[in-house]
């Protein structure tokens, strides 16, 4: 379900199957509304005009945006990731918020996918969707098993798998984050399960100062992948230097 003319237009980009718009009608005459709906027409969806106040009752916000589209889930596996460098790995992230920031995320600094192990919200949930800002249509998302199992494949297709831990790891600053890896967040309260530590290559935190206990797992997320980054760009502009 994707709600707003933001969004829709997103997955038009993306080039997802849009299924189905629903209009309020009151809308109809909006320009970037009727822009989004003739592109989604042209694209073989079908566009519905709903009487005002219809829209209220089948959303699930407050107040909905006038646009609503049902639109094809994109899918993808564990084996497509052999070859990718960096991937972000989710192991129990439970708040659709956090996750679609991550996912957001992971998009802007360039990961080749992110993983949803089994215990993390649904990564297509509405609310997940709009925390993504419509990222999650454009980066794939596997939706997979235990976090043993994933861990025990990417391990498996070369990449180091780097774990994100409030206390206890080594600085960000000290751990190499240019090599191919996969970054593994775990639950916003408890962290990672204890059964997986025998399957991490490395642990990483992120120094805080002022007493301040840890950082909410979206925002370490944004830390370290846009620190992967910033490095990883730093070594290709030193390669094609030399």
């Amino acid at each position: 379900m994707v709600e707003g003319v933001k969004l829709l237009h997103s997955a038009l980009e993306a080039g997802a199957p849009v299924e189905a718009v629903f209009v309020d009608d009151r809308a109809r005459s909006l320009p970037e509304v009727t822009s989004v709906l003739d592109t989604a027409a042209q694209r073989g969806a079908r566009v519905f005009d709903l009487a005002p106040g219809v829209l209220e009752r089948v959303a699930d916000t407050v107040t909905p945006q006038p646009v609503l589209a049902v639109v094809g889930m994109p899918e993808a596996t564990l084996d497509e990731l052999a070859g990718m460098t960096f991937v972000v790995v989710c192991v129990e992230v439970r708040d659709p918020g956090n996750a679609g920031a991550v996912i957001r995320v992971a998009h802007g600094a360039g990961a080749g996918a992110v993983v949803c192990c089994e215990g993390t919200v649904d990564p297509f949930n509405p609310k997940t969707v709009r925390a993504s800002a419509g990222s999650v249509l454009h980066i794939p998302i596997v939706v997979a098993g235990g976090g043993a199992e994933v861990l025990d494949t990417l391990g498996g297709q070369g990449l180091r798998r780097v774990a994100a831990v409030s206390r206890g790891g080594t600085p960000y600053t000290d751990v190499d984050l240019t090599s191919p890896f996969a970054l593994v967040l775990g639950n916003e309260a408890s962290g990672l399960p204890a059964q997986l530590e025998d399957r991490l290559d490395a642990r990483v935190t992120i120094p805080m100062s002022g007493g301040a206990e840890s950082l909410n797992v979206s925002t370490a997320a944004a830390v370290l992948c846009f620190e992967s980054a910033r490095r990883r760009s730093n070594l290709q502009a030193m390669e094609e230097a030399r």
